[in-house]
């Protein structure tokens, strides 16, 4: 492709781009050293806000439960991802209407999806969990008030929404393994479970990589489904940083925009230190392969 043609298809999206991330991005690191609210012109206050979001025991609660959330979450896709896209991969005339199945949950809107998901867990719709756990002898679960509990119910949300992706991209990758390879296994004497671990994971690595990578990024950025899922999570410690932050600058008259930018601008910091092995992972692997 000629340069200038490659301009000429490129310079649309460059624009958006440019629109959508780079100046918003602009505005909130000059926003994260400055004290502005609403209608007025923000001075600058240099470190302060980082200094005051820092020493918010708030915000530590927040990225400790974000950062847990999001490790439980990824582990979880990567291990429900691989079996599931195993099973989906043997089917043959069926795998279809299976995949369209699967994909419900996750072409919902997250909000719709969270709230019909709460229903499971509150009595008054139902609670069809509360009564499985009434079934097996065991006590009342205050899955919204508790902290564990309702942990517990964010990461399956967030499992349950994002399991189908996970899975669709390791089916590609599972398909994309070379046969010879699994017949080479098969012939040295690999059991199955051998020739997952020695020869399918390494060969699909990256694939892993980049769900890993999406995955991180999706659950560190969750605000929406914690609304129905988590009504009181400022009070009981379950608050994402993305909800921290909408309190800090939007909600009941906030207006703090400069600290809400500076815990957005420690929060793509915190995403990118997580990002940074499997981002080498992916260049390593495409090295490799050239």
């Amino acid at each position: 492709m000629k340069a200038r043609e490659f301009w000429l298809l490129f310079s649309p999206s460059l624009v958006v781009m440019v629109g959508l991330l780079v100046l918003p991005l602009v505005r909130t690191l000059q926003w994260s050293v400055e004290d502005v609210r609403y209608g007025s012109p923000g001075t600058f206050v240099g470190l302060a806000n980082f200094a005051a979001a820092l020493s918010d025991a708030r915000f530590g609660r927040a990225v400790l439960f974000t950062v847990v959330v999001t490790v439980v979450t990824t582990a979880v896709l990567l291990v429900l991802g691989y079996l599931i896209a195993i099973g989906v991969n043997r089917l043959t005339t069926s795998r279809p209407l299976v995949l369209g199945i699967m994909l419900v949950s996750y072409v919902l809107p997250n909000l719709v999806g969270a709230v019909a998901y709460s229903w499971l867990f509150d009595d008054n719709f139902g609670g069809l969990v509360n009564r499985f756990v009434g079934l097996l002898g065991g006590s009342e679960v205050l899955w919204f008030t508790d902290q564990v509990p309702n942990a517990v119910v964010v990461v399956s949300n967030t499992v349950w929404h994002m399991l189908p992706f996970a899975m669709l991209i390791v089916l590609a990758g599972l398909q994309s393994v070379p046969t010879e390879l699994r017949e080479a296994a098969t012939i040295d004497g690999a059991s199955s479970f051998q020739t997952h671990l020695r020869v399918i994971i390494p060969t699909m690595r990256g694939v892993l990589g980049f769900v890993t990578l999406i995955s991180i990024m999706d659950v560190l950025r969750m605000f929406d489904n914690l609304i129905p899922l988590s009504p009181q999570a400022a009070a009981i410690g379950n608050e994402s940083i993305m909800m921290y932050v909408y309190s800090v600058a939007f909600a009941d008259g906030a207006q703090d925009l400069g600290l809400g930018s500076a815990i957005n601008v420690l929060t793509i910091g915190l995403i990118l230190v997580m990002l940074v092995p499997f981002i080498r992972g992916i260049f390593k692997e495409a090295k490799v392969a050239r």
